[in-house]
């Protein structure tokens, strides 16, 4: 949707709204808002760790398949989809402090992720390279 407009000193401007998420869509597909949820995810991972011997400290978690699928399906921005799929972790083993961090638990799951991030970043490099050699006809 193209919205037309008048800037500051009177003349005509045109701001483009949408386009650009649907041309980073026929790019990059589900990949681009896969790496922004897999980068939330990492910052929820790692402020768990930190956070292992904070008394009272509850561990959050991202769904990554429902964020993504609102995030793709929905008009909702991948901000919107992850604080929708995110939620606190049940520990399995209570602690006394009230702290549901099993510091065990979190490093897999970041290194796990972390592999995951790297693999999505690694496709979209590619990708974008691709573009840029057939933007230069090599």
């Amino acid at each position: 949707m193209v919205r037309k407009g008048y800037n500051g000193a009177g003349f005509k401007h045109f701001r483009t709204v949408g386009r650009k998420m649907a041309l980073e869509d026929s790019l990059f597909g589900v990949h681009g808002k896969a790496l922004e949820l897999r980068s939330q995810r990492l910052n929820l991972l790692a402020s768990n760790i930190a956070n292992a011997s904070t008394p009272g400290y509850k561990a959050r978690d991202l769904d990554f398949d429902a964020a993504l699928k609102t995030a793709t399906q929905g008009q909702t921005s991948v901000d919107n989809a992850a604080q929708g799929a995110m939620g606190y972790r049940i520990p399995l083993q209570p602690s006394v402090d009230g702290n549901t961090v099993e510091l065990s638990t979190e490093q897999t799951l970041f290194a796990e992720n972390a592999v995951k991030y790297r693999t999505t970043l690694s496709f979209l490099e590619s990708r974008i390279n691709t573009i840029n050699r057939a933007l230069r006809g090599e």
